[in-house]
């Protein structure tokens, strides 16, 4: 929705997967799992179809749309949840902690991007 180009999403949605897989360790999920439809399927249908209602949420949200009167989006009243879980395990979720921030208005959009397209690179695999 922010309009930043098919290479900023494809470092999002890879990154956003790393978040996943760290906190799936750190709550006792198989790996297996979060590699199949229920970990990566979804991460893809979410990230990229207007079919998902968190796709569609998003997308509202980035081009400054109106956003009451949309459909539930899970991902609203739990990234707040995420970004907790993380916190308190001490799991590095600059993503999910980034998402929170701007649903509860503490950031805009602009300065999360910002934000997260500045951090330092790691290995993709480090989780």
């Amino acid at each position: 929705g922010a309009r930043l180009g098919a290479s900023a999403q494809a470092a999002m949605v890879t990154r956003g997967f790393v978040e996943l897989r760290r906190i799936g360790a750190a709550l006792g999920a198989r790996p297996e799992t979060l590699m199949g439809l229920s970990g990566l399927g979804d991460l893809l249908l979410t990230c990229s179809s207007a079919q998902s209602r968190n796709f569609a949420y998003g997308l509202a949200l980035g081009q400054g749309k109106p956003l009451a009167g949309l459909p539930l989006a899970e991902g609203v009243p739990t990234a707040a949840i995420a970004a907790r879980l993380a916190a308190e395990r001490g799991i590095d979720a600059p993503i999910i902690t980034a998402v929170a921030a701007i649903l509860d208005g503490t950031v805009t959009i602009g300065q999360a991007v910002t934000a997260l397209m500045t951090r330092p690179l790691k290995t993709e695999t480090d989780i």
